[in-house]
């Protein structure tokens, strides 16, 4: 899922550690400036995201699970 900024502008979802899961899935891990980490997380829905393995990152967009 993708969010919509005023002018048409798209953005990525970016998630943080303890915000509760809307939807379970495959969730990558991000840098600072939103970059790719190369690592993911699966979080389960109604769960919180655990922490990042460094300050300043979050979790972006989710491969979806079938559960």
């Amino acid at each position: 899922m993708r969010v919509m900024l005023e002018g048409g502008i798209e953005m990525a979802e970016k998630h943080k550690p303890g915000e509760i899961a809307k939807k379970s899935g495959q969730y990558p891990i991000q840098g600072p400036r939103g970059g790719e980490t190369g690592k993911e997380r699966t979080v389960v829905k109604g769960e919180p995201f655990p922490p990042t393995p460094k300050k300043g990152q979050a979790y972006g967009t989710p491969d979806k699970t079938k559960h």
